[in-house]
């Protein structure tokens, strides 16, 4: 087992996991904020699209299909204006997230196994110095989001997901 092996069975197991936690919410349900200051699933969404969209243009230049005008600005973590009409569907995000994980599975599949080690010239950002390790905080990051998915679904009473 190589370290593509390794990255895509933790990727396989974060898209499941953000399936299951996303599965019975509707389009109104990812708008909801459990508690004050907590951000609504829509905004997050939003942000792990926008940021696979950048680690993916860290890695491949001009790899990625650009996003909707507006989608980044809309999506910050430092937006909290609590306009939700700036929020799309759940399919529109799933699709993009499909589209822009499709784009980081070709990326890595156009990788060697020595490439996992590649600094890009030291222009990656000190989290993630490696080609490597920007591919392992694509895996990880929708687990770091979960903890809210989680409170939204209890707030709705919906069955535990795991």
């Amino acid at each position: 087992m190589g370290p593509k092996d390794i990255v895509l069975h933790s990727i396989s197991t974060s898209d499941f996991m953000l399936n299951a936690y996303l599965d019975g919410l509707s389009d109104a349900d990812l708008k909801i904020r459990p508690i004050e200051g907590m951000n609504p699933i829509a905004l997050q969404l939003g942000h792990l699209i926008t940021a696979e969209r950048m680690f993916a243009e860290l890695l491949s230049p001009g790899s990625s299909p650009a996003l909707p005008d507006g989608f980044e600005a809309a999506h910050s973590l430092k937006e909290q204006s609590g306009d939700d009409s700036r929020f799309l569907t759940k399919d529109e995000y799933l699709a993009l997230l499909k589209t822009h994980r499709a784009v980081i599975l070709s990326v890595m599949d156009s990788l060697s196994d020595a490439d996992f080690g590649d600094t890009k010239d030291g222009t990656l950002p000190p989290f993630a110095p490696t080609v490597g390790a920007i591919l392992n905080i694509v895996a990880m990051h929708s687990i770091n989001h979960s903890s809210q998915f989680i409170a939204v679904r209890r707030y709705l009473k919906l069955p535990v997901a795991f």
